[in-house]
């Protein structure tokens, strides 16, 4: 399976979007990344629909959703309608979590679940074999810029067990606190998908910083 860069459109620069957009489209990314928080399930609020509408508008590649909100249910449709390629939601904020993955499947779009820090990755197991993705969050959701948990490879170990037989084709992602420095670790350990904020839209130069990213996931190898 490929390795795949998602730039999270969260830390691009909302006052130039369209021109972090066309970044992002000439690029060797992967996919766009794009971020929902509520303020309810984490302390913080970022975008929704009309944002989404307009990364869409000039968006050339596939539009990851991770929704940090509460009741996603509520919204799995408007996101597909939007432009959404993948939706991914939260297993904590997931009463009926095989129900949701059901919708987000009806809808069209590849179905994930999120795992916040503190989350077993074994509590997947009744559902593992219904997903296109897990996400791993490296960080505590809601805010950019924070320092990547150690803990994260040990569950990036749990999680290849898990599939084993059963979803080998899973995308395993991870988001919070990759860059340059420890990519090349985490495709080692079988991470497939990576989102990156700061480190790209922080760098001094974007593109460039998304084409290392690249060569040292194609340079890893899978253990």
């Amino acid at each position: 399976m490929k390795h795949i860069i998602a730039p999270s459109i969260l830390s691009a620069d909302f006052g130039n979007l369209q021109r972090d957009i066309e970044m992002i489209n000439q690029s060797e990314a992967d996919w766009f990344h794009f971020d929902v928080m509520d303020g309810v399930f984490v302390p913080n609020i970022s975008f929704g629909f009309p944002i989404m509408k307009a990364v869409k508008k000039h968006a050339t590649k596939p539009i990851d959703v991770h929704l940090m909100i509460v009741e996603p249910d509520k919204y799995i449709e408007e996101f597909a309608d939007a432009g959404a390629d993948s939706i991914t939601v939260h297993y904590e904020a997931c009463t009926h979590l095989h129900r949701t993955i059901q919708l987000i499947k009806a809808s069209g779009c590849k179905a994930g679940v999120a795992l916040n820090p503190h989350t077993p990755v074994i509590l997947l197991q009744d559902v593992i074999a219904d997903l296109d993705l897990v996400l791993i969050m490296s960080v505590n959701p809601g805010f950019g810029g924070q320092i990547f948990i150690q803990n994260t490879y040990k569950k990036i170990e749990d999680l290849k067990r898990l599939i084993q037989g059963v979803n080998e084709d899973l995308i395993i992602q991870v988001d919070g606190g990759i860059g340059l420095q420890n990519i090349t670790k985490l495709a080692n350990a079988g991470v497939n998908s990576f989102v990156a904020g700061n480190a790209v839209f922080s760098a001094d130069n974007p593109t460039e910083t998304i084409a290392d990213m690249k060569s040292l996931t194609n340079s890893s190898f899978s253990i």
